[in-house]
């Protein structure tokens, strides 16, 4: 540790730290455009400068490394001095448009060129213009405000691991683009917007919408995949303008994956905002009575045992456990939240859960991955493993159709026997790390994955009393939440879509080919987009997206997490436990709960992670024994189960957006649970 002064301040930092650290770690703010805390020091801006005893000129904090004794000076004549220079030539070509600038109130040009800059410039010359780049359909370029800081250079070579932008020329023709004019193709270039110190990377959809000021902002979570990214929903009035990463170091740090990010447009269409009747094969507006009465006449006219329900992905806990408790009520006992088919052994936490958690990942040093593609099926997951790698000291491998994963993995096979080809290297390691693609479950022998993968984790030591190594990854923030309630019991997704049921309860699920469920199965529809189960539906119940309700998620790793309702639901859509409350009052099964409060207090008694808000399971793995599985491992490869990240829920179904970018960047209809 390195001992110093920061105006008069004594600081105590590590040694190698920067002069910049050791300010903040005295409470000293320090300007800065170019650099980061999480890409690497560039020195390009120069705005950081501050004076170090005995240094003959003003130094770049963000470069300049801390020395035993050393006395930082930050508000001396020669540091606003040379600050007013730096930032008086960093303003000679700006265009100086904030009042048409998307980053108009955000910017840190302007409230740096307040607090620190002149209040005129001595240039009179003619301003460069650059010409504007296409690097797709998600950001909006005004390249004459960028102030070559690179940031967005670095962020897209190191966090993302797709080295597509660059600078082209030197000195006063210098641009940043992408070479040859193409759309990025990573799945978190919207983190771009935020890291851009002004307003040259802007966000394409949100362009010329509203003013921040003008914005209700509410903390919620994205549950459009299962890594519990901490979001920030911007509304004004009755809808959604945007979308933005809030930080949590232990689950996104501050990035945010792109279709969580862009597909809001999604939540104003298709949106069902009524309830409606099939009548005469023929769906109907009806009602909230006529539909409950209809609904009660069928459910009351059918044998428990010949009642099922299935749980959605996006699903809320508060939700799902209504729906449960409805059907115990019921006496019905077939209950299933695998849209997929998974064969996941729910009797356990840890058979299903990240169980070395997010964090965890910057401990391992050896990660095997098995029929997953990380890079789509969680972009922020996959950007802690790439910068595990970048710190060097972990070996990691995939199994599974060969994939770019943005950092060099040994590919070991696509069928589940080359899960073996890992073994040595995992044996050696001292935390080895094993993530199980959800879609490898979703076969016919994915039992046997599942057993085989925790065979091959207990015979790698990955399962100690210090270290679970076993980890599953999931797709969507509320496939947990039902696991975890126990939403998996009587007959599979299966069997009842095979006909085994006269009356089906869908809770927003969508993940599967409606044409499955037998043509005399009477199917309740109850979700907030008309996608391809509502087309099936004989009724159809209007609930709230997650942006329209106070709900509680789980991510992968078994992390319960909340998240505020930002806008109301449309219509006479309601908020889906609700309607769930009021159909069990009409028909006599009146629930034990009327408030959110008392729900979620039923929660903390139906399963232990909802007790503690933000909170993860014990660590380490006290119990090694293994899921069962009868049948033996395929030879059949894996087959990934994202064939089109952009279109994967149904609010990304909904969104124009979502649907260029699937148009440019290529992909397929999403893969349905029958394929």
């Amino acid at each position: 540790m390195a001992k110093l002064s920061v105006n008069g301040i004594e600081v105590e930092v590590p040694n190698g730290a920067s002069v910049i650290q050791a300010c903040e770690a005295a409470g000293v703010e320090i300007p800065r455009f170019c650099y980061h805390e999480r890409l690497s020091v560039a020195g390009n801006c120069r705005m950081c400068l501050v004076e170090v005893e005995k240094a003959p000129k003003p130094v770049a904090s963000c470069a300049y490394p801390v020395a035993e004794g050393m006395k930082v000076f930050t508000d001396t004549p020669m540091v606003r001095n040379a600050r007013r220079g730096v930032m008086e030539f960093l303003l000679i070509n700006h265009p100086l448009d904030c009042p048409i600038c998307d980053q108009g109130g955000e910017c840190d040009l302007q409230d740096q060129a307040v607090g620190y800059g002149m209040d005129g410039s001595r240039y009179t010359e003619e301003k460069r213009a650059v010409k504007d780049k296409y690097v797709g359909p998600l950001i909006k370029t005004i390249m004459t405000r960028c102030i070559q800081c690179t940031r967005c250079v670095r962020f897209a070579a190191e966090v993302a691991g797709t080295p597509e932008l660059g600078g082209t020329n030197r000195g006063e023709n210098m641009e940043i683009g992408t070479y040859v004019e193409k759309a990025l193709t990573s799945e978190l270039s919207g983190n771009l917007i935020d890291i851009c110190p002004v307003g040259a990377l802007t966000s394409r959809p949100y362009a010329f919408v509203s003013r921040p000021w003008e914005l209700r902002k509410t903390d919620s979570i994205d549950v459009q995949d299962a890594t519990g990214t901490a979001t920030r929903i911007d509304s004004r009035g009755p809808e959604v303008l945007r979308i933005l990463p809030r930080v949590n170091e232990a689950v996104n740090e501050e990035w945010m994956a792109d279709r969580g990010r862009f597909s809001f447009d999604g939540l104003k269409r298709k949106r069902l905002d009524r309830p409606w009747i099939r009548r005469g094969g023929k769906l109907t507006p009806a009602t909230w009575p006529e539909a409950f009465a209809a609904i009660a006449a069928k459910l009351d006219a059918t044998a428990p045992e010949r009642i099922g329900a299935i749980a959605g992905d996006l699903s809320d806990a508060e939700s799902t456990l209504a729906l449960r408790d409805l059907m115990r009520a019921y006496g019905a006992v077939h209950l299933d939240c695998r849209q997929d088919g998974a064969a996941i052994d729910a009797t356990r936490g840890d058979f299903f859960r990240f169980n070395s958690s997010i964090a965890g990942i910057d401990e391992a040093d050896a990660i095997l991955l098995i029929g997953t593609d990380l890079r789509r099926e969680s972009p922020v997951i996959n950007a802690r493993v790439r910068k595990r790698w970048t710190q060097g000291g972990v070996a990691i491998a995939y199994v599974g159709p060969p994939t770019d994963l943005t950092y060099p993995a040994q590919h070991l096979g696509d069928t589940p026997a080359a899960m073996e080809g890992f073994a040595e290297a995992l044996g050696a390691a001292k935390r080895p790390m094993i993530i199980l693609g959800r879609g490898a479950l979703a076969r016919a022998d994915g039992a046997a994955i599942l057993a085989a993968a925790w065979a091959l984790a207990k015979e790698s030591g990955a399962l100690t009393p210090e270290w679970h190594g076993f980890n599953l990854l999931h797709l969507f923030g509320g496939q947990v939440g039902a696991l975890e309630l126990g939403f998996v019991q009587g007959k599979t997704l299966g069997a009842m879509m095979g006909g085994e049921v006269d009356a089906l309860w869908l809770l927003g699920a969508d993940g599967f080919d409606p044409a499955r469920i037998g043509s005399e199965t009477f199917v309740i529809y109850q979700g907030h987009h008309g996608d391809r189960a509502a087309a099936r539906a004989d009724v159809i119940l209007p609930g709230a997206a997650y942006t329209e309700k106070d709900a509680t998620y789980v991510n992968t790793e078994g992390r319960a997490q909340r998240a505020f309702r930002a806008i109301h639901p449309p219509g006479e859509a309601r908020e889906d436990w609700r309607i769930l409350r009021a159909f069990s009052e009409g028909v006599g099964k009146t629930l034990p709960y009327d408030t959110i409060d008392a729900v979620r207090a039923a929660l903390a008694v139906a399963a232990p992670c909802f007790a503690a808000i933000d909170a993860l399971p014990a660590p380490g793995c006290t119990d090694t024994a293994g899921p069962s599985a009868e049948a033996p491992l395929s030879d059949s490869a894996f087959v990934y189960p994202l064939a089109s990240y952009h279109l994967a829920d149904q609010i990304a179904r909904a969104s124009e957006v979502m649907a260029e970018c699937a148009s440019i960047y290529g992909g397929a209809a999403p893969r349905l649970a029958a394929e």
